[in-house]
């Protein structure tokens, strides 16, 4: 909360070293009061898992990292009145197109990283793409950049892209999943400064 962050994430995914429990959201949320919104990340969340989770950690946000379509993102929106972040993973052109489909389902797409096909997660893997990808989306609103952001190449990836909002996770780790405070205040105080 020092480093004035806008939002906190809640991971929801078992296999991600970042993965908290309802009850651990729910203690982090405690914690962080009205002073930062919450999002929830998941990964094709079934809704009882939705349920859970929006009440245990308080979210003010889902944001959806799976296969999930325009409808299920839609319903997911509809069903529990919460602004919806649609994640689409980028290697090429076509993968920004594809965002299009979810310009009414959506509340925010956040642009990030393709993994490798091998990979046992959809994200927080310090991966970036080529941020040029993005011209098409450069002055909307409802749209925000992740993937292998740090406080080394922040400031050029807004310089270049212009995101509304700037998404980052391993970039402020010293390992996978744990954060250093540090960090996120150096990412934060250059992010604000760009």
């Amino acid at each position: 909360m020092e480093a004035r962050a806008d939002f906190v994430g809640f991971v929801f995914f078992p296999p991600s070293p970042r993965n908290v429990g309802t009850a651990e959201s729910s203690m982090l949320g405690a914690r962080a009061g009205s002073k930062i919104r919450r999002v929830g990340l998941f990964v094709d969340p079934d809704d009882n898992l939705l349920s859970h989770a929006i009440a245990a950690g308080s979210l003010d946000a889902i944001q959806l990292h799976g296969s999930e379509s325009p409808r299920r993102t839609a319903e997911i929106r509809e069903r529990y009145g919460v602004p919806v972040w649609k994640a689409i993973s980028v290697a090429a052109a076509q993968d920004v197109a594809r965002a299009e489909q979810y310009r009414d389902t959506a509340d925010l797409i956040l642009f990030d990283a393709k993994t490798p096909k091998d990979a046992n997660m959809p994200g927080g893997m310090g991966l970036r793409f080529d941020w040029s990808l993005l011209a098409p989306w450069v002055g909307r609103s409802g749209w925000g950049l992740a993937g292998g952001l740090t406080t080394r190449n922040v400031r050029d990836a807004i310089a270049q892209a212009r995101p509304p909002l700037i998404d980052t996770s391993s970039g402020v780790e010293t390992a996978p999943g744990i954060k250093d405070s540090d960090l996120i205040r150096a990412f934060c105080t250059t992010a604000r400064n760009a």
